[in-house]
């Protein structure tokens, strides 16, 4: 369970983080985190990050350390952690390390509901989708061959490398996943089909199928009539 903190906004934790390297202006945080790329490991939106600096500044987490004029440029001001602030980074980045969380991924909220498609449309998005994901892995290993080959040390780019790493696995099911629906290898597939011709031929809708599911599906569905065995 995560912990509910005074400023929660994964925004927060990212400028904590650059200031525990080095007091920064806003401006500067955000050129940062934009040059390393972080903003594609964490959820970031610039357009808050001068309310978050604010919120963490009221909380103590952080504080200004001096005002500087670079030009013509207004002025701006340079924050550095506090102690407070460097207890809340540490015990943030100790619970993301170390305690997993539920995340609520996309393709699970739609995997949820795949019968609510004809299966030759899911496998038709499914692969779509496949498409997609293994372009992006192979723009990801290109730019971490680069990186390895400028000799970055990995310790930089370990987000990165578990980014790659979740694009495999779900390539890797996605393509099982739509395989199993092409050929009818998914349990349920017959049914599934089946449920989706009667519809389009004969207009009873899969809810009204299910009221009778020995007459539509055979008896080998008359457990539908107690509905799915209860789980844990």
């Amino acid at each position: 369970m995560s912990k509910r903190r005074k400023v929660g906004n994964p925004l927060a934790f990212a400028v904590l983080g650059s200031l525990f390297e080095r007091p920064m202006h806003p401006y500067e945080i955000s050129t940062t985190l934009r040059e390393r790329g972080k903003d594609q490991s964490i959820k970031v939106n610039y357009g808050s990050l001068y309310s978050i600096v604010a919120a963490l500044e009221k909380h103590g987490f952080i504080e200004a350390q001096e005002k500087i004029r670079e030009g013509n440029r207004p002025e701006r001001t340079v924050y550095r952690i506090t102690s407070a602030g460097q207890a809340e980074f540490e015990d943030w980045l100790t619970n993301l390390l170390g305690t997993p969380s539920r995340e609520f991924h996309p393709l699970e909220a739609g995997l949820a509901y795949l019968p609510g498609l004809q299966p030759d449309r899911a496998v038709e998005l499914l692969e779509q989708r496949l498409a997609l994901i293994d372009t992006k892995i192979r723009e990801m290993t290109g730019t971490h061959k680069l990186m390895d080959s400028r000799g970055l040390p990995r310790i930089f780019w370990v987000e990165s490398e578990f980014r790659l790493a979740l694009l495999h696995a779900e390539s890797q099911y996605v393509h099982q996943l739509a395989e199993e629906i092409r050929t009818g290898a998914l349990g349920g597939s017959v049914f599934w089909r089946k449920a989706w011709k009667t519809y389009l031929e004969e207009g009873i809708a899969p809810g009204d199928q299910l009221k009778d599911p020995v007459k539509y599906f055979g008896q080998d569905f008359a457990w539908m009539r107690e509905g799915p065995p209860e789980t844990q």
